[in-house]
């Protein structure tokens, strides 16, 4: 199945602003700490996830895949070093049979054991695109394929049901293990595992029901037999893999049945899932409650496994759907989570703050505080500790400046407007670069071709959905597209120029008899620290006309606006900057608001 964007190369997008202080900090500050990788390689030799059924063994693998997609975006030498030192040093635990785990033979198959033996190929099949010594490509390739097959002695039809292999939320665990099998054989072209890999897909993910049957069924998120969501979206993410693989467009279908539905019913405001725990709950309806005693929701995991998925189905389809996703995702949620301030979180396992780690694990909405748990939390038997949402937030912040543009068919297309550089190489060696300008929290982008001779390519701009009477002026003439793609195919030469107006516009969503408000693609809140407030005071809109004022913005912050109520004015800005130092008093934010 032929995909109708494919990344740039390496490098290819340099930024300025939001995206790239986000993915440099977490590349500066957490992806070349050679003392921690060492302790993610560490319990592969000491297997002490057997004690407690743990999942230490999965932070390797995600964080390797969120270093490697920030090596794709920033080349970083030493950023490259540390990575390939990892991969060389786990793959130097392999047991004799060729298995990198963290349960020892005797107690293997259960838990999370296949959960941590999938990201170990997730881990290792990532640096394998950007490893530079084609003996190593080799060498790890070859242990990988020896690390599957052990899985497959023991798993599959006649064997152990996959759905066996854990006793958590119906194998879902276990089952998320297909998107790195169809990767793998993506690599090797070995028959066995693309016929494993539709052994997944028949078992249909869950011991208690089959998960495609459910969705072609239309059967909502919160009802379906296990109501895991990262784990779901993960398996689903394998599903649609193993479309691509086959040019089977009936998973392809599926794939996307199933985006509709947590898209429509599970996907909050912010662009996150689950608001009771990290499940599925319905939680389109269930994001105004509050909950005074239970404060994990809208887990980071949960946020970018959707970003991921729904920016690989992005790349498939090239339907914009998905790109609004990421937006909403990555510009509220996500960076709501980094930890910019490394303030200390509170561990509910110890019941006391800890060091604090570079994301946080849940993202409030209702008159709640930040930095309340750390998800996935372990502690290691050397020392120290670390969660699963602190390993897998580089993905997003990587994927996010990854994402904003792409190679077409026929040129280049911008789908999130940051400010700085995309160059472009065709197929012939022709090269030209994109300067972009301009601010999305204005609305007024400016983008400027260089070229040492004229190259003929088509440009696609991203019209967004929440753009209010936007317009393109390019070439001497003026448009004003609808949502969508707008199109500029010409010969583009030095210094030609687009002028891309979107508008953002202040806009408010009513549910529950509580109402939230946005501006453009961000989600705003109120914050405890900036307006002082105990408990968030009900207010009184106007039936229409709906005033505001732009005030100047303050540290980290992209939108800042005072609303004009009949009880009284009330600040609002972004989501992204609020509660950010939430181990000082009044640290508690809300988006939603109760009306009169």
């Amino acid at each position: 199945m032929k995909n109708v964007f494919a990344y740039l190369e390496n490098g290819s997008q340099t930024y300025e602003g939001a995206a790239d202080f986000y993915a440099c900090f977490i590349k500066e500050n957490r992806l070349t700490d050679r003392a921690l990788w060492q302790k993610f390689v560490r319990v592969f030799k000491t297997r002490e996830d057997a004690a407690d059924n743990g999942w230490r063994g999965e932070y390797f693998g995600k964080m390797m895949r969120g270093a490697v997609l920030t090596y794709r975006y920033a080349p970083d030498e030493e950023l490259y070093a540390v990575l390939e030192e990892t991969v060389r040093a786990l793959l130097a635990a392999a047991d004799e049979e060729g298995r990198l785990a963290t349960y020892p033979p005797e107690h293997e198959l259960c838990g999370w054991d296949l959960w941590v033996r999938k990201y170990v190929l997730v881990g290792c099949l990532y640096f394998y695109d950007i490893c530079r010594d084609p003996a190593f490509k080799e060498e790890i390739l070859s242990a990988l394929v020896r690390h599957a097959d052990a899985i497959l002695a023991r798993v599959g039809e006649g064997k152990i049901e996959i759905t066996d292999t854990s006793e958590m939320y119906g194998g879902i665990n276990s089952s998320s293990i297909l998107e790195p099998i169809v990767e793998l054989y993506n690599k090797t072209g070995f028959d066995r595992y693309l016929s494993f890999a539709e052994y997944l897909v028949n078992r249909g993910g869950c011991k208690q029901g089959n998960l495609l049957a459910a969705v072609r069924a239309g059967t909502l998120p919160h009802e379906f037999p296990t109501t895991k969501a990262y784990e779901t979206i993960s398996y689903f993410e394998g599903v649609l893999a193993y479309a691509e693989a086959t040019d089977k467009k009936k998973y392809l279908a599926v794939a996307e049945a199933f985006w509709n539905l947590v898209n429509e019913n599970e996907v909050t405001i912010i662009g996150s899932a689950g608001c009771r725990n990290e499940h599925f709950d319905h939680a389109v309806q269930a994001q105004t409650k509050k909950y005074p005693n239970r404060y994990i929701m809208q887990e980071t995991c949960v946020t970018v496994t959707w970003m991921r998925f729904s920016e690989r189905l992005l790349r498939v389809t090239g339907k914009l759907k998905y790109a609004d996703a990421i937006e909403i995702s990555a510009l509220n949620a996500l960076y709501g989570s980094v930890n910019v301030y490394y303030e200390k979180q509170y561990c509910k396992e110890e019941k006391r703050y800890l060091e604090g780690v570079p994301f946080d694990s849940y993202s409030p909405l209702v008159n709640q505080k930040r930095g309340v748990g750390i998800g996935g939390f372990k502690r290691f038997s050397e020392g120290g500790f670390f969660g699963c949402c602190a390993c897998i937030g580089a993905a997003g912040t990587a994927l996010y400046p990854l994402s904003s543009a792409y190679r077409t068919e026929s040129g280049v297309v911008i789908l999130f407007y940051q400010e700085g550089r995309i160059e472009y190489r065709s197929e012939k060696g022709e090269t030209a670069s994109f300067e972009i300008s301009g601010d999305l929290a204005i609305g007024e982008i400016k983008i400027v071709c260089h070229a040492a001779r004229p190259i003929d390519l088509t440009l696609d701009l991203r019209i967004p959905s929440w753009s209010v009477l936007p317009s393109v002026r390019a070439f001497g003439e003026s448009a004003m597209p609808e949502a969508g793609f707008h199109s500029l195919k010409r010969a583009w030469e030095e210094g030609a120029e687009v002028r891309v107006s979107l508008n953002p516009a202040l806009t408010q969503e009513e549910r529950e008899g509580k109402v939230a408000f946005r501006y453009g693609p961000f989600i705003l809140a109120r914050d405890q620290r900036k307006e002082s407030f105990f408990a968030p005071r009900k207010v009184a809109l106007p039936e229409e006309n709906l005033e505001y004022d732009k005030l100047s913005l303050r540290e980290g912050e992209r939108v800042r606006v005072k609303i004009q109520a009949k009880n009284g004015a009330f600040l609002l800005t972004d989501y992204a900057s609020c509660g950010k130092r939430w181990t000082k008093p009044r640290s508690r934010i809300t988006v939603w608001n109760e009306t009169k």
